[in-house]
């Protein structure tokens, strides 16, 4: 790929920095930029609805969700410019993490498979930031093997009633609606039994329990359904082909995940930069920028496939399974990145406190949020398989259950 600008991009990365300058709330720039994942927050604001403000100014003069149609709430730009755009938002992009699951996830699922009229009413609001998407897969039976969940969708009518329980939906506490798979028919291979809907969080029925964390944030909730009804016109694809429309929202959200998860890279070198070691500064370390390189290298590599990823974007090519590389290595980085950091810092490590810790424990923030990192979007393992399989064209996994009606398939409990 050529990274050089054309004319065009230019003016439209000119055009871009210009609304930016005038317009981003630069009195929250220096928290946002000092912040890192797992403490992306605001001391005097409420992150939400300052994210929502940004998210509805953007939208009216046109900057949300760049790549998506105009009737949607989109640009219609090319994934080039969207790209630009992320350079040029820098830290104000941050706040665009409280919409990644809506403008990443859900947002091409119903593009993809709802009706005409659903997507002309709920995706503007959507890319405004003003209606926050979940999506409901995991279950505690059924994490990484998306297939095994167990949250049934029964046939009444016109309506479907549903009875079951997600975990570790990320934002369910302040969604507005979400995107939700089900099982439908028990009968056949878990694969073949699944249908998806999208449902107003605020349902009679609906309830959500956040989860505490490590951290002390609660990030991701558990989310009850006791016979909630969904009109069958809130279904997405056909009844019992919800494997098939669950694969664009798992090939988006990985996509997702790998591009917009931050490695800790550049928040490592900032920090060595500064630091004093007992011999001297940390940087001249051999040992120390010995790591470094290793990090760069990854950094750069992550860098360059997510760019292979928007090329084929561009190309209108559907996400694909090389995509779980980004996410696999991000993953792991951001740990191992973080774990280093608090090795650099010694006794001082210890410390979490935003108050008391060094640069105000921000990578004590992200170790502890890491492994959630690894496991969302299916874990290290997950990723592997799909890596192997799929992208290297290595023998699949054993798999026994693969031609086993559902409800045949023994579980624990089971005589």
């Amino acid at each position: 790929m050529n990274f050089e600008d054309t004319p065009q991009e230019a003016a439209f990365r000119a055009t871009a920095r210009a609304w930016i300058a005038a317009n981003a709330p630069k009195q929250y720039e220096e928290e946002l930029r000092k912040s890192s994942l797992g403490r992306t927050q605001l001391k005097n604001a409420n992150i939400l609805e300052v994210a929502k403000a940004w998210q509805k100014r953007k939208a009216d003069a046109g900057w949300a969700c760049l790549h998506w149609p105009k009737e949607y709430g989109g640009r219609g730009s090319s994934p080039i410019e969207r790209v630009i755009w992320q350079q040029e938002e820098g830290p104000f992009g941050k706040l665009s993490g409280m919409f990644i699951i809506g403008h990443g996830m859900c947002g091409p699922t119903m593009m993809a498979f709802a009706r005409e009229e659903h997507k002309r009413t709920y995706l503007p609001p959507l890319a405004s930031g003003e209606k926050v998407w979940c999506q409901l897969f995991s279950e505690p039976a059924g994490g990484s093997d998306v297939a095994g969940l167990r949250t049934r969708a029964e046939k009444d009518g016109d309506n479907w009633v549903i009875n079951g329980q997600k975990i570790w939906t990320s934002g369910a506490h302040y969604s507005d609606y979400g995107i939700l798979l089900t099982r439908t028919d028990p009968t056949v291979p878990k694969h073949k039994g699944l249908t998806m809907f999208f449902l107003d969080m605020k349902s009679p029925g609906v309830e959500v329990r956040p989860i505490k964390q490590a951290s002390g944030a609660s990030d991701f909730n558990e989310v009850y359904f006791t016979n909630v009804r969904i009109p069958d016109h809130q279904r997405l694809g056909e009844v019992n082909d919800g494997w098939n429309v669950s694969l664009t929202t798992l090939m988006n959200e990985r996509m997702s995940i790998g591009a917009g998860v931050s490695t800790g890279f550049p928040e490592l070198f900032d920090y060595c930069s500064s630091l004093m070691l007992d011999d001297g500064p940390a940087i001249e370390d051999r040992a120390v920028r010995s790591k470094l390189a290793n990090w760069a290298v990854k950094a750069s590599g992550l860098r360059y496939t997510s760019m292979r990823a928007i090329s084929a974007l561009s190309k209108g090519e559907r996400p694909g399974p090389e995509n779980s590389i980004g996410k696999l290595v991000a993953g792991s980085m951001i740990q191992d990145v973080a774990t280093y950091a608090l090795d650099l810092q010694g006794a001082a490590g210890v410390v979490s406190g935003p108050e008391d810790a060094e640069l105000a424990g921000r990578f004590q923030a992200m170790l502890l949020r890491a492994p959630g990192t690894r496991v969302e979007g299916g874990t290290d393992e997950i990723m592997r398989n799909i890596i192997a399989e799929r992208v290297l064209g290595l023998p699949g996994d054993i798999r026994v259950d693969k031609d086993v009606p559902f409800n045949k398939i023994p579980t624990k409990g089971r005589g």
